[in-house]
């Protein structure tokens, strides 16, 4: 079984520094003249080859179409396990759930009121977080095995969104409800805005990295979109719903979201190794000032979680309430700043919900919950006899 340090990403700061970096070079060797980050300009026919120490995260045209020689070999390894990890949601039966949802007792209100919440939440981020990958950060991220995964979690993304799709189609809900929350509930509402505000220099066709201003703008944007987004907002909802599925309620829906906390912890992963790999090659980025405003943005968006978990739980239900999702956010929001060098914005805390880690222990040939076909591997994998 994984701990919990094995739920997310473990690499740290310090080992970064020796891992992602390969004979790199001083900044001071690099063109930093304005380049075309998107790999489409005209083709230079004198350039030379390209060597592995030319590559880098941003501000460099040369190697966004070469893929070898590989650089950074921890985001080539994030592709692969994402394509191991694959999954689709109608491979998992609603059945169960259905009858639950439907039977008059099966649920208490405060539990209907929280799997709703939940749907419209992740519902509209999932197209949000999708959006920002294939419009934006693949554009700004100038290294080609990093946009290797990135089409992968694009893939995921959608795939995730058809999950909703799938689990409101399945139980028949309100689909104008479910995926509108982001315009009418205000704790979703608050979040969404705070994610489009905080990534609007990924959201700017003008925008362009290659001044320290701008580079630090989108380094913070990668902060909110990969460590607030997607490492901090989501946990809360799947420690809701597998805290149910831990009750054998509503099972479908708890093992589509094993399988997307499976995917989004990869997604954090690669994140938090960008933005560090980001820190090492422009270490005039990283001030104290600009540390500040980046615990103060992790620090605001733990609140508005906060919020969201005293709306989705105005009263709890059975093991888990919006204080323990609160102490729970404490707990990652601590983890999201030591995993970028950052000091703790929180009082140290106990992570409350132990058991989370134990979703990520989810495989693929698995008969979870008697659900899954049990032999479910990739073609190239597949015996024979």
């Amino acid at each position: 079984m994984l701990d919990w340090s094995d739920t997310e990403t473990t690499t740290a700061v310090a080992p970064a520094a020796a891992t992602l970096t390969t004979a790199l070079r001083p900044q001071t060797q690099f063109k930093l003249e304005p380049v075309d980050p998107t790999g489409l300009g005209a083709i230079d026919r004198a350039g030379g080859r390209v060597s592995v120490d030319e590559k880098r995260m941003i501000n460099c045209r040369a190697d966004v179409n070469q893929l070898l020689p590989l650089k950074y070999k921890w985001a080539w390894e994030k592709y692969l396990s994402g394509c191991n990890n694959h999954w689709m949601p109608t491979e998992v039966s609603m059945q169960a759930d259905i009858a639950l949802w439907k039977s008059r007792d099966g649920l208490t209100e405060d539990e209907r009121r929280a799997i709703k919440r939940n749907l419209g939440f992740f519902a509209a981020s999932e197209s949000l977080v999708a959006n920002n990958i294939v419009l934006a950060i693949y554009r700004h991220l100038t290294n080609p095995e990093c946009r290797q995964y990135l089409l992968r979690q694009a893939f995921e993304e959608a795939v995730h969104t058809h999950t909703f799709q799938y689990i409101v189609e399945s139980l028949g809900l309100d689909e104008g409800e479910l995926f509108n929350m982001y315009r009418e509930v205000p704790s979703i509402t608050d979040k969404a805005a705070w994610a489009l505000k905080h990534t609007q220099h990924l959201d700017d066709s003008s925008f362009e990295t290659g001044t320290p201003d701008n580079d630090r703008a989108f380094l913070r944007d990668l902060v909110a979109f990969y460590v607030v987004f997607e490492g901090m907002w989501f946990y809360t909802g799947f420690a809701q719903i597998l805290s149910l599925g831990r009750r054998n309620k509503m099972v479908g829906i708890a093992e589509q979201y094993q399988y997307i906390l499976r995917d989004e912890s990869i997604h954090l992963n690669f994140g938090i190794d960008v933005i560090n790999q980001i820190k090492i090659e422009n270490p005039h980025l990283w001030t104290a000032e600009y540390q500040d405003q980046i615990r103060g943005m992790i620090r605001e968006a733990a609140e508005l979680e906060a919020a969201y978990g005293r709306d989705t739980m105005p009263r709890g239900f059975l093991g888990l309430n919006a204080a323990l999702c609160e102490q729970y956010m404490h707990f990652i929001a601590n983890r999201r700043c030591a995993q970028i060098g950052l000091a703790p914005v929180f009082a140290d805390v106990e992570n409350p919900f132990p058991w989370m880690s134990e979703a990520m222990d989810l495989k693929k040939e698995k008969n979870f919950f008697e659900t899954r076909v049990i032999e479910y591997q990739n073609g190239g994998v597949l015996s024979w006899d």
